[in-house]
């Protein structure tokens, strides 16, 4: 499974971690300037979710974003009510 939200695309990032040194001007210093510039990555906080897909219940990897969206629609547990199809039938 890719590292990738089913519903936004979100996907690893990459960016860069910078480190200061130096006093900033405003507390009387000269100014911060950058020592060291390495690559990191941004990785989507993607959890493992029953969601409904094309009307059928499915696992798939969403963002905690798509969540709180409203994105995912969670199937129902079980059946509250029964219908009289049912009754008749068993």
């Amino acid at each position: 499974m890719p590292r990738k939200c089913h519903f936004t695309g979100a996907r690893t990032q990459q960016g860069n971690r910078l480190r200061y040194r130096g006093k900033a001007k405003y507390l009387g210093g000269i100014g911060k300037k950058v020592t060291s510039c390495t690559r990191r990555t941004f990785k989507p906080n993607l959890q493992n979710v029953t969601a409904v897909v094309d009307g059928k219940p499915k696992r798939v990897r969403v963002s905690t974003k798509a969540i709180r969206q409203g994105l995912v629609t969670k199937p129902l547990k079980r059946k509250y009510a029964y219908t009289r199809q049912q009754k008749a039938g068993g």
